[in-house]
């Protein structure tokens, strides 16, 4: 193999290369995340009451859709909560890390992401809790279901702002 065709080969594997990583960038996720939400809900308590939520949300999303700053702060009368998190996403699997300003409380967050729908769990010392997000153009879904807290789950309905 001559010089000149090992160096169009070189560039033949990198422009495939990064062809590749630019589709998966084009597929992620987080693209249709991407602003501000606003909406409500429901947080179930473990005794069985249940509180109507307002919540804002902001996604910000990087240039290449690989990367996410989140921040989520719904309120009750009773309860509240302060959400953020840096999350990214690469070949189908999101990993980050989360803290909750209320608690005082962080963690980590894994999952996996399918078109539309995020399935993840966040982890973290005395806490874990399974979360659910799907977007359907300008409305998303988001539930949280903590194990082990006074809180059973967390329904939420967002529209784009």
């Amino acid at each position: 193999m001559t010089v000149s065709t090992a160096a169009r080969a070189g560039l033949l594997v990198a422009a495939l290369s990064l062809a590749g990583a630019t589709a998966e960038a084009a597929m992620s996720p987080f693209r249709a995340l991407a602003g501000s939400w606003a909406g409500g809900g429901v947080v179930d308590m473990a005794n069985g009451d249940q509180e109507r939520l307002r919540c804002r949300a902001s996604y910000d999303v990087d240039g290449s859709g690989s990367a996410m700053r989140l921040n989520l702060k719904c309120a009750s009368d009773s309860y509240n909560f302060d959400l953020s998190g840096d999350v990214e996403y690469r070949g189908g699997a999101i990993s980050g890390e989360w803290t909750e300003a209320s608690r005082n409380a962080s963690g980590t967050i894994e999952g996996r992401a399918v078109g539309d729908h995020i399935e993840a769990a966040a982890t973290g010392p005395g806490f874990s809790a399974n979360l659910s997000l799907t977007t359907h153009g300008s409305r998303q879904m988001v539930t949280i279901r903590p194990q082990g807290t006074d809180i059973s789950a967390v329904s939420l309905q967002l529209n784009r702002r």
